[in-house]
């Protein structure tokens, strides 16, 4: 059965820190979702280029940050009496917790999260876990987060190093068109084509093969950028860079510059 955690447990739960701060919403331990595997429904709350990538086998995707999430959760319910679990990347994704949040907001009963994550699921429960397609997956075909950490670069170094390669570099912006807002970090240098947009990143992952390029991909905070690399893995790219921290450490690199100058030109 899901278990409702109280701020007792809170105290010495610290492996999930959003539990403190969405205590409305009801979790599921692992153990108890495997057991129930058959008697829930399982959302998850993630991209959709997430969710092809890397999902528990017969979950439903309904992307949390979508504007229609209510309205599909709503569909959802009215389909099933089922209990509904949401889940997301792991302990310090907060999206399942948001989607359990809403669900309380439009007095949709019966609902969970099962914040351990798809990753920790995955390598627990292979045959319940499909990666690029296929099941049951083999753990070891989980790009590790030393292999994702071995490609970071800093901003400032992220965008040295394109434009050193110069016409051997090719810079891609995975972010969606709200989050890029109408432009880029390297207008006279980069591509553009967001997470979902795979025809295009395919095509932009072929032109690198093709013309020996180096690829330097960013998105908004650098956590999309990790599912792009299974794309990039299973084409056999070996030279590829992501900005750390994404779009948003740039912006706030930006902004400590601009206040620094600001505070010496006093």
């Amino acid at each position: 059965m899901p278990f409702l955690f109280s701020s007792v447990v809170f105290a010495v739960d610290e492996g999930f820190p959003g539990r403190s701060e969405f205590p409305d919403v009801l979790v599921y331990e692992k153990s108890q979702l495997f057991d129930d595997f058959r008697d829930v429904v399982l959302v998850d709350t993630r991209s959709t280029y997430e969710y092809e990538t890397l999902r528990i086998k017969g979950a439903v995707n309904i992307p949390v940050s979508n504007n229609d999430f209510g309205e599909k959760l709503k569909q959802l319910r009215a389909s099933t009496s089922k209990p509904i679990v949401f889940y997301c990347n792991g302990r310090t994704c907060y999206k399942s917790y948001r989607a359990g949040r809403e669900a309380n907001n439009l007095n949709i009963d019966d609902t969970y999260a099962y914040d351990a994550g798809i990753f920790e699921w995955a390598k627990t429960y292979p045959n319940h876990a499909i990666l690029l397609g296929k099941s049951p997956i083999n753990p070891e075909d989980i790009i590790p987060a030393t292999k994702y950490t071995s490609h970071l670069l800093d901003p400032d170094k992220f965008g040295e190093k394109a434009y050193q390669m110069r016409t051997t570099s090719l810079v891609i912006d995975i972010r969606d068109r709200y989050q890029r807002a109408g432009t880029g970090l390297f207008p006279s240098k980069e591509r553009w084509a967001s997470l979902d947009n795979q025809k295009q990143l395919q095509q932009y992952i072929n032109l690198a093969k093709k013309q020996n390029k180096t690829l330097f991909i960013y998105d908004e905070v650098g956590k999309q950028v990790r599912w792009f690399q299974y794309a990039l893995e299973k084409a056999n790219i070996k030279n590829y860079y992501f900005m750390k921290k994404g779009a948003r450490h740039y912006y706030d690199g930006l902004m400590r510059t601009q206040l620094s100058m600001s505070f010496y030109q006093q």
